[in-house]
């Protein structure tokens, strides 16, 4: 959790080296993720926290904003719907969590503290079962 005391600086400071400007013809994502990397930490929304998550950009320094994010409201709707920002994070490969065991574990417990029906709805967003790597 120590990069959070970082949240005055930008992802390309932190995670260099500095992205170049998106090029004049890049889509709209790849335009607002490389403007979203010269933000500092602190000014980044739930949904620029989503994106950055699930484009899986500087994860070292994103994914424990996300997670603080999701221990106060695990069913935050960062953007599209009540839950994305915990669909988008769940989403992640198994080694996205290597540098973060604790954050995940916390993380784990409050999704299986949520209701059933929460954890039901979202597991049909997501298009499984259930909600994987939560083990719920």
């Amino acid at each position: 959790m120590e990069r959070l005391l970082h949240l005055d600086r930008t992802l390309d400071e932190l995670d260099g080296p500095a992205w170049p400007p998106a090029p004049p013809d890049a889509t709209g994502l790849v335009t607002k993720v490389h403007a979203l990397r010269r933000r500092p930490l602190s000014g980044l929304s739930p949904a620029d926290l989503r994106t950055l998550v699930t484009q899986q950009v500087s994860l070292p320094y994103v994914l424990p904003l996300a997670v603080a994010l999701l221990l106060e409201d695990p069913m935050l709707d960062a953007y599209f719907y009540e839950g994305d920002l915990l669909l988008a994070v769940g989403g992640l490969p198994a080694s996205a969590w290597t540098l973060f065991p604790d954050l995940a574990a916390r993380l784990t417990a409050a999704v299986k503290d949520l209701p059933a029906d929460a954890t039901a709805e979202l597991a049909r967003l997501a298009g499984r079962e259930g909600l994987g790597g939560f083990g719920v």
